[in-house]
């Protein structure tokens, strides 16, 4: 058994932020003096070159939060180069997930940091594989390690309506959602206000964050961010 803790982030959907806001979090708790990694199963879209695949998500991350590049080795365990949901990737290019491959990969981020923030792939929904051999869910993932979750939403025009589903969704298979965080948030917008109040009101889960665009820092203490885990 490891000491570690770990927190899963999830999103309403693709490119809403996922990756920028858990950098921030994860250099949130480094800039506390925490022991804090970084996990992702698979990613797609990343760009191929001569020297191998380019860093992608893991490599954002680690520049954000000040985390040194010998350590994003084992940042991810599956990389594609399509850009496309993995189980398709993985299909085109010869290479599944594999739940074991993963959940050591989990085991041995534990084992080295404190806290270590898992990213999920693109949103909740998401098959990692789906073959003839294995059907993997990101989801089955989430449950194995026995993860809380955090949910990424845009805080613009039908945030509601994602958020919303998606929480509903996790909750349905028994992921406990630890709470929620509006990226792209401008305070002075009526609709942005209100979505964060409809949202907390239908999902029965608090905003945690909001986090402005562009922002360099995330509006949470470092403590009660740590408390997230577990």
């Amino acid at each position: 058994m490891t000491d570690g803790k770990g927190l899963f982030i999830t999103a309403t959907g693709t490119d809403v932020g996922k990756t920028y806001v858990t950098a921030l979090i994860v250099k949130k708790l480094r800039e506390a003096g925490h022991s804090a990694g970084y996990y992702k199963a698979a990613l797609s879209g990343v760009e191929k070159t001569a020297a191998g695949f380019r860093a992608g998500d893991a490599g954002y991350v680690a520049d954000v939060a000040g985390i040194a590049e010998e350590e994003t080795g084992n940042f991810v365990s599956y990389v594609y180069e399509k850009a496309v949901s993995p189980h398709l990737a993985a299909q085109l290019e010869g290479n599944p997930v594999k739940m074991a491959v993963v959940m050591a990969a989990y085991q041995q981020a534990l084992a080295r940091y404190d806290y270590v923030t898992m990213e999920g792939s693109g949103g909740i929904v998401c098959p990692l594989r789906y073959d003839d051999d294995a059907q993997l869910l990101l989801e089955d993932v989430i449950t194995a390690l026995g993860l809380s979750a955090l949910v990424v939403a845009d805080a613009g025009l039908g945030t509601i309506n994602a958020t919303v589903l998606t929480v509903d969704y996790m909750k349905r298979r028994g992921i406990p959602v630890k709470g929620i965080i509006l990226n792209r948030y401008d305070a002075a917008d009526a609709v942005m206000r209100d979505n964060k109040k409809m949202v907390e009101i239908l999902t029965r889960v608090p905003v945690i964050a909001c986090v402005k665009k562009d922002e360099a820092a995330i509006a949470i203490d470092a403590a009660t961010l740590a408390g997230l885990y577990g």
